[in-house]
Parts: C-alpha cells; structure tokens; sequence
C-alpha cells in the first residue's frame, strides 16, 4: 500500500476500566452500575426487563466485571505489551467509582487517583500517549439507585467535581480526552450512559433526551476546565456511528434513513461539536412529546465549550427497511437493522463493512470540519487457540485490514483523521453479552466465560501483524 497516513499518525487501542480491571472493591472503590450488571449473552435481555434492579443478586447471577482480566494489578505488563506492538497511544478509561465511590463526595479517593497516576506515568515511560475517557458505561450505582440517573440535573454537579480532580491532576501529562463514551447509545440502550432503567425511564423519550441535555452541559463544563487547566488540551466527544443504508429506492426508506441519521447517528455531536441544538431538534421532540427543561445559561455554555474533535466507534453499518420490515433482521451494536445481503457476518451476526467506514469518516467531517479519532473498531470472534496458547486470527487480521484501508482511503479523500485505537487490544469482558469468549484483542487472556485460567496474556497472530503495520505508518499491511 502507498503510505497515506500523515506523520504523528496516532496507532494504538482502546479498552475500558470496567471491563478490564476487575478489584472492583478494592482501594476504596464503590460499585458502579456495571457492578450490578450480570453477565451472559441474555446480559441486554436482563436489564431491558421491567422488572429489572440494580441490585446484586449473586445467587442468580454471575458478574465478570467484578472480576475482569485483573488489569488493575497487572496494567504494567499489558502496557509492556502494548509498548512491544508499537502503540502511539492508548486509549482507556477512568473508573468514576474509583475517585468518588458513590459520585458525592466532596473529596476525592485518594487511593484511585494514585492507581491513575502510575498508569499514566507508565505509558508515558514507554513512549505511549494516554488517551482518556472520563465516563465510560460504569457510572456510580448510588447517581443510579438514589437519583435517577442522568435525568437527573443534580449530576451535573456531581460530574463537573469529578472531571475537575481529574483535570486538575492529570491535565499537564494527558493531552487528550474524551466525556461520554457512546453518548447516543442511549436512544437504544440508556442503562450504560444514563443509568436509566425501564423503572426509572429507560423507555419514556422525555427522560433520556432531558438525560442527553444534562449530559450535553456537563460536557461543555469538562471542555471548559480542560481549556482553563491546559489550553494545550484536546477534549473530543465519542459516539456511536453506524453508517445508515436505504434497503431500496423506496422514498420512504430514504426518508427513514435520513431521519435514521439525525435522530441516533448525528443529534448528540451536533449539540457536542456543533454547539448548539440541530434545526430538526424541535421536531424530534415534538413527535415523541418531549419538553426539556433548559436552564439560562444553558445554551451559551454549549455555544462556547464545543468539543475540539470527534471520537467515535465504527463495528458495522445498518440497513433500514420500514416498508418490509419482516425481512431478516441483522444483529448489531445495541441496534440491527434489515440484513444487508451484501455484507458477510461476524460470529455474533454483526455485518462487516469497511467500506461503510470510509463513507461514515467522509459523512463525519463533511458535517462537522473537525478532527476525527477512530477510537473503536475491530472483531470480536470465538478465538480457538493451540497447545501453546497461540491463535492464528487471519480473520481478525483480514477485517483490520480492510479497515485501515478503508481509513487510508478517507485520508486521500481529504478527511483529517487523527487516530485509530482498535476495540479491546486485549481481550477483555464483553459490553454486549458479558463473556470472554467473544474475543477482540491481539492479546490472548487465558480466562473462560467463568473466569476460569491462568489469565496469562499470549500475543496472537494479529499482534505481530500490528506490530509491523504502526512500525510502517501503515504503510505495510499485508
């Protein structure tokens, strides 16, 4: 391949604290809602359901996150790891439970932010950019169980204390940052970001678009910390994008799909990187009877504290088809969608689509004009290794492939693409269905869906494979 990836080209991967630290009592951390969580591949199932509380019920119920890879005692030697593959950058979470455990204290844990503090001064040994997202899915129960969750106003608050201790501390070392992750995953799934259950509204538009307000304001307030601690801060949003396809030429469908795009893939980075509400705002609201309460000064701060560039993930496209929709129904990211019958499936039915990447960079910063970091992207497949632990995920390595060229391709076309950190550069605990065995990472963890093994960490084919790609700038990856 011709070499299209500028100098400084940011090479790395991404997990989150949750699924890959596991202590999650330990050092003084309270539970956070993916504590209460179970795990399993009817995990969406469970929590979707009416009945459902965030509550502990370990006679049910297993909970691999309380458990995880155990990167909280062992980040040293994954990022050792990570160092050997080449990685620019690594993307990775804070655990809000870990500073504040139950999101309302007025000072912080001192014991977390020590654990933070050696992470990053370990990347930064090793030459890696830390790349930080401040909420990831494990927000704490008690902002949950006691206030509602992200409908609630009173967090914002509660977050601006916790992004300032966190800006304050680690504002001179960590140049990049990101707020929410997925932030409009909540359309579909509002227990990860929001903290909504169907009891507390995970189903009634009105709680999770007044969720995505007070969200919206906390993320301005972020912004504007990080420009008051370091002005040489780069604060981005991180979404969920889904390149959206019409099943046909049926006007219908192409009305669906562009009403697709605003109301999931576009509304949250309009208000995030746009600064304001889109025009379409008011009738979104208005078709499902939705009345938010803006505060002055609202407004204003958005308008000011936009985000300086947009994160986002990309695993598959979607097809919309809402004048046959009995046709086969494809599997996806929190959301499916009609079979695309020119796209082939992962092992969880999950379409690949590269060329989708390449329209969604192009869709991306034709709407916005700002930077964008491919933060998520990758496999996840049921990995067989052999009697040294070694997999050979050609798989994996094709769809990579196929990716970067794809974002190569972006690049030529004139996008400003700054990153690209794969989804679960080990393999971690699964957001979907809470198992190990769907497996993302070049890195092998010996560990089953119990949790049973060694979690000893074996480099894959695709590690190599990699390794070699950031070593050429991309330039070599075959």
């Amino acid at each position: 391949m011709k070499k299209r990836f500028p100098q400084g080209f940011m090479w790395g991967g991404a997990t989150a604290a949750n699924q890959v630290e596991g202590a999650f009592d330990r050092d003084g951390k309270g539970l956070s809602i993916v504590d209460a969580i179970p795990g399993g591949r009817k995990r969406l199932q469970i929590v979707a359901a009416p009945e459902f509380d965030l509550t502990i019920d370990e006679q049910r119920f297993d909970y691999p996150n309380h458990q995880a890879i155990g990167h909280y005692q062992r980040f040293r030697e994954d990022i050792a790891l990570f160092a050997e593959m080449g990685f620019k950058c690594y993307r990775f979470s804070i655990a809000w439970t870990r500073i504040y455990p139950n999101g309302i204290e007025e000072q912080p844990n001192e014991l977390g932010l020590r654990h933070y503090d050696e992470m990053i001064a370990t990347c930064l040994a090793h030459g890696i950019e830390p790349v930080i997202t401040i909420s990831h899915y494990e927000m704490p129960l008690h902002l949950a169980t006691e206030l509602g969750g992200w409908k609630n106003r009173e967090l914002i608050g509660h977050f601006e204390r916790y992004a300032r201790t966190l800006l304050t501390r680690y504002g001179q070392q960590v140049k990049y940052w990101m707020t929410f992750n997925e932030i409009n995953s909540a359309a579909h799934f509002p227990m990860m970001s929001q903290g909504l259950t169907v009891k507390t509204g995970a189903l009634e538009a009105q709680a999770k678009f007044q969720a995505w307000h007070n969200q919206f304001v906390a993320s301005s307030l972020a912004v504007k910390i990080a420009r008051e601690v370091n002005p040489q801060i780069k604060m981005g949003c991180m979404i969920l994008f889904a390149t959206s396809y019409a099943w046909d030429c049926d006007p219908r469908n192409q009305l669906a799909t562009l009403q697709q795009n605003q109301a999931f893939n576009y509304y949250c980075a309009d208000v995030q990187a746009g600064g304001k509400y889109p025009y379409y705002a008011q009738s979104l609201w208005q078709s499902q009877g939705v009345r938010l309460d803006i505060r002055p000064g609202d407004l204003a701060l958005l308008a000011e504290y936009s985000v300086d560039y947009i994160g986002f993930s990309y695993y598959m496209s979607s097809t919309i088809n809402k004048t046959h929709p009995d046709k086969n129904a494809a599997q996806g990211n929190l959301l499916g969608g009609a079979r695309n019958p020119f796209l082939e499936a992962s092992d969880w039915g999950w379409e690949i689509d590269p060329t989708g990447l390449r329209i969604a960079l192009n869709q991306l910063y034709d709407r916005y004009n700002k930077p964008l970091f491919i933060v998520e992207n990758g496999l996840g497949a049921a990995d067989k290794p052999d009697d040294k632990h070694f997999v050979c995920d050609d798989y994996r390595i094709n769809y990579l492939r196929q990716h970067i060229t794809a974002m190569a391709d972006a690049i030529q076309d004139g996008v400003d693409l700054m990153g690209y950190t794969p989804w679960g550069c080990i393999d971690l605990v699964s957001m979907s269905t809470g198992e190990m065995s769907k497996r993302y990472g070049m890195i092998y963890v010996d560990l089953d869906d119990s949790l049973q093994g060694s979690g000893n960490r074996y480099p894959k084919k695709s590690f190599y494979w990699y390794q070699k790609v950031i070593a050429s700038n991309g330039s070599d990856i075959h």
